[in-house]
């Protein structure tokens, strides 16, 4: 992880559905994606920021990144807006 600090201080949405809108619409910064989400998702969001030139900052469970997001339960994925 790029910063070991909580995301909670920064603007980010967290979730799939939001992370991908996120991209889409370039208002992404940097994705976090849990290595143990689902294959397929990581894969799909992986490929989008290369092509938007977004970064991607693996974590390692989905539990470390729902807490890094200040969440009580794992998310699979957070993106960090502008």
């Amino acid at each position: 992880m790029s910063n070991d600090k909580s995301l909670q201080d920064t603007n980010i949405k967290i979730g799939t559905k939001q992370t991908t809108k996120m991209v889409e619409q370039g208002k992404a910064i940097e994705v976090y994606v849990a290595l143990d989400a689902d294959k397929k998702l990581i894969s799909k969001i992986t490929s989008l920021c290369t092509k938007r030139n977004v970064k991607v900052t693996e974590v390692i469970t989905m539990q470390e990144l729902g807490k890094l997001c200040g969440i009580e339960v794992g998310a699979a994925m957070a993106v960090v807006v502008k």
